[in-house]
Parts: C-alpha cells; sequence; structure tokens
C-alpha cells in the first residue's frame, strides 16, 4: 500500500500502521519492478534504509523529528548532494561525485526527507522528452511506449510510478509542468529566485529554478514552505519572507484570464483542448471571473527562450573542458585536442547543437542582432504578461499542445521539440509562478492531460492556495 500525500504518510506513521523501514521498502521494491520504465540513475538503496531506521528509533523514543519525517522523495540528477555522484544526465559527468550538497536540498534533509536516489533527465535539462540522456529514454508508466515529458521525466516518472511520494525537478523552459502533466501529476514552478540555484548543475542561469512534482499540492506547499527563502551562496534568492504557504487559504471568487488564440489554434491536441475549456467551464460555475484577452507576442516567444537559453548555455557549458573535472579524452595529444574532443565526446549531439547556436547568437557581428533583440523581446513579453496580471489572478493555460508522443518519434526533429514548449517557456521567460494541474485522462485514453496557472511575481502563496482549494 502506498499513500498520496505526506499527511496519509505521516498520519499512518504515527499511528503505527506501518514502519518507515517498511515504507522505504516497499519504494525499494517497485522501483525493482519497473527497471524497464529507466527512471533512476542510482538508488540510495542501503542509505535510505539506514536512514528510515533511524528515524523509526527516534519515533519509538518520542524524540523530535521533522516535519518530512518518513517521507521519501527523489531528486533529478542535476542536483548536488555531497558523496554523490550527479552527472546531468551526461558522458561528460558521468563519474562525479559532488563536494557539495544544494542548499534546498539541505533544507529537506534538515527536516529528515528520505532521499532513494537520483533520477534520469535529459542531458544537461536539454529536451522535452527525457530522451537526450546519456544513460537512455525514461518512458511513460501510462504508456511505456510514449515519452514522460522532459527535461524532469524521470522525476515525473518517480512519483508517477510510486516509487517515492515527491520529486524535486528543474525547469528552464517548462521541465516540471510539461512531465508533471504528462504524468498526471501536479509540477510546481516557483518565481525566480524563490529557491536557491545553489547546487543546481546550470543550464541556463537567468532561467534556472528547481521545482517540485507531486500528487498532491499540499504537499508542494510544505515543500515550498521548506526550501524557499534568501541563500548567502546565491544572490538571485532575495531576502523576503517565505509565507506559511500550508496554512494560506483562498476565498471568494477569482478573475482568471485566458489566450482564446491558443484555443483556436489548429496545433492544439483537441483533448487538451477540451480538457483547458472544461476548467474555463468549470470556473464559470463556480462564479469565477473568467475573461480572454490577448497577447500579441506568441510568435516571438519560442524564438526568444532559444536564442538566450542557448547563450547561456554556451558560456555556463564552457567550464566543461576536459581540463579541471569531468570526461577527459583518453586519445587526445595536445591541449587543442583535449578542448576539441573531451567535448565532442562528452556531450551529446542535442547540447553540441544548442552549445553551437549559442555560441552563433553571441558571436560578433549577430551578438545585437540576435542576443540583444532576445532581451529585449523578454523584456515586452514579462511587462505584457505582468500588464494582464495585474488586472486577473491568474492566466490558464494548455501546459502542451500534444500529448506525449512516441518514444524516438521526435528524435531527429529537433524543431518539433523546441515547439512542445510554446506555452510552458512563458512563465519562465518572465520568471512568473506557475502550476500543472492535472484532470484525469484526455477523453478515450489512457494518456494524462491537464492545464496550467500562472500567477504574477511572488503570488506562490494565492496560486498554490488557490490549487489546493480546486483540487477534486
Amino acid at each position: 500500500m502506498f499513500y498520496s500525500s505526506i499527511s496519509a504518510t505521516q498520519t499512518a506513521l504515527a499511528a503505527g500502521e506501518v514502519t518507515t523501514v517498511q515504507l522505504v521498502e516497499r519504494y525499494l521494491a517497485s522501483i525493482g519492478d519497473q527497471r524497464y520504465l529507466n527512471i533512476y540513475v542510482e538508488v540510495f538503496a542501503d542509505e535510505a534504509l539506514q536512514q528510515a531506521k533511524e528515524q523509526d528509533g527516534r519515533r519509538r523514543a518520542g524524540a523530535r523529528l521533522g516535519r518530512l519525517a518518513g517521507i521519501v522523495l527523489s531528486i533529478k540528477d542535476v542536483i548536488c548532494y555531497v558523496g554523490h555522484g550527479v552527472s546531468a544526465g551526461s558522458a561528460m559527468l558521468e563519474d562525479f561525485v559532488s563536494p557539495y550538497t544544494a542548499t534546498a536540498l539541505q533544507r529537506l534533509l534538515d527536516e529528515d526527507a528520505i532521499i532513494i536516489g537520483r533520477t534520469n533527465c535529459d542531458e544537461f535539462a536539454m529536451g522535452s522528452g527525457n530522451e537526450n540522456s546519456h544513460y537512455g529514454p525514461t518512458r511513460n508508466a501510462a504508456d511505456p511506449a510514449r515519452v514522460p515529458g522532459g527535461s524532469s521525466g524521470g522525476a515525473a516518472v518517480s512519483v508517477q510510478a510510486r516509487t517515492c511520494l515527491m520529486a524535486v525537478g528543474s525547469s528552464t523552459g517548462g521541465s516540471v509542468r510539461q512531465p508533471a502533466s504528462f504524468c498526471g501529476l501536479y509540477g510546481f514552478k516557483p518565481t525566480y529566485g524563490r529557491i536557491s540555484r545553489y547546487g543546481l548543475i546550470a543550464y541556463g542561469s537567468s532561467f534556472d529554478q528547481l521545482g517540485l512534482l507531486a500528487h498532491d499540492p499540499t504537499d508542494i506547499a510544505l515543500g515550498l514552505e521548506i526550501m524557499a527563502g534568501a541563500d548567502n551562496y546565491d544572490a538571485t534568492a532575495p531576502n523576503r519572507p517565505v509565507p506559511a504557504y500550508t496554512r494560506a487559504e483562498s476565498e471568494g471568487s477569482k478573475r482568471i484570464a485566458y489566450f482564446p488564440d491558443v484555443l483556436n489554434s489548429k496545433k492544439l491536441d483537441g483533448s487538451i483542448r477540451k480538457a483547458t475549456e472544461d476548467a474555463l467551464q468549470e470556473f464559470r460555475d463556480a462564479g469565477h471571473t473568467v475573461e480572454p484577452v490577448t497577447f500579441d507576442y506568441f510568435d516571438y516567444v519560442v524564438p526568444t527562450y532559444y536564442v538566450l537559453t542557448t547563450a547561456e548555455a554556451s558560456s555556463n557549458l564552457s567550464r566543461y573542458d576536459g581540463m579541471r573535472y569531468g570526461y577527459r579524452s583518453p586519445n587526445a595529444a595536445t591541449l587543442e585536442e583535449t578542448y576539441k574532443q573531451s567535448r565532442s565526446e562528452g556531450f551529446g549531439t542535442e547540447v553540441q547543437r544548442r552549445i553551437l547556436l549559442g555560441t552563433f547568437v553571441l558571436s560578433s557581428g549577430y551578438y545585437d542582432a540576435f542576443y540583444g533583440k532576445a532581451q529585449r523581446a523578454r523584456r515586452v513579453i514579462q511587462e505584457q504578461l505582468r500588464g494582464i496580471l495585474a488586472d486577473y489572478d491568474f492566466i490558464l493555460m494548455p501546459v502542451s499542445p500534444s500529448q506525449p508522443w512516441p518514444v524516438g518519434e521526435q528524435t531527429d526533429d529537433p524543431v518539433a521539440n523546441y515547439l512542445a514548449d510554446i506555452y510552458t517557456v512563458l512563465a519562465n521567460l518572465a520568471g512568473l509562478p506557475a502550476i500543472a494541474i492535472p484532470t484525469g485522462n484526455a477523453e478515450g485514453s489512457h494518456l494524462p492531460v491537464g492545464y496550467q496557472l500562472m500567477a504574477d511575481l511572488w503570488e506562490e502563496e494565492a496560486l498554490l492556495a488557490f490549487t489546493r482549494r480546486i483540487k477534486k
């Protein structure tokens, strides 16, 4: 038996219905039974069992336990954990062991969270299907022939397949919400800076943000409450008060905006359109104000995002040079050969493609034409979204234009993968908080479907409270 929330798990532990060791053993058995899904890069079985045993002893002795005692989590393979491997799904870091722990992860550990393993992901978080990993693709538990979304696909399936209760992922352009939606989960990305990025392997530093995936939005609220806050190691995490997200309530009618151009798009899957329209109607029926609004820049969203993130990737990934740490080609004889061969052999095709694109848009003669314009476009996009959110509480959108595609179908079509992010990159471009909300399976299908809500900067409290309120 598995529990679907932190509250249910801890109630069962307090009542003696189950021990922490038994919980961990169940999750480990589930991992073993579902290895074909390729969820984990590494499982911390002995360590998790030892932590569970220690917590059971403290519980019997009446000692203090943290707010996450007995709760089993997974972490995406881009999050540093001292003494543990972290490879970002890449051959470049296959044997790298982290010398320190990410701030957000340490805060979870301090509350007695048990980390069961690190989950598979697209290499350096670059992908929309979890097919770009050095370790092979992760598969969707709802249909193993299909992708789980990316780049936090392993994180999503780890919760979907009941191998842990909650997962920590990362989002650069939708890498928590899209796999959450593909796997029937809640997936949350906070305001940029709300959670420290210290210990998160960088892809696009002005976009990257840790996020959470779970069956219950209250669990996400608690996780955020613990992880959020200022950090001396990350200047982008401001010294803002962290609300008690788990105690916040949502009252009264809300004002919800939506984009009719999105719903009328021929590229939007019919089942996703219906799920979105049904959600809008449910909000109308519940007494909320639901109104169409205009957004003028959808044609610029994906190009702006990929110009900026590839530029940042080109800079961030330059540190993997075969000299200081990471993969070093055994066939290189000179300094130049070491650089070239280590990076050619250590990075996969998609990562190389994005490094090349980023280097091009930053190059002399093209910087202003591409990177400079993209930065200006980003500001315009953010200003229009925030202008909408000055009049509305939330913006409701689909998460993805398509349902999960068959594994391998889009491997040779990078543009199709890039366009899969069209509805999620908005929140990352503007730094806004957003959450994917599951609504069940698509009509006539076994595949999960849902929608997303976005709120204004630092409005996680209102967003999570409303999500908890409407949870079915």
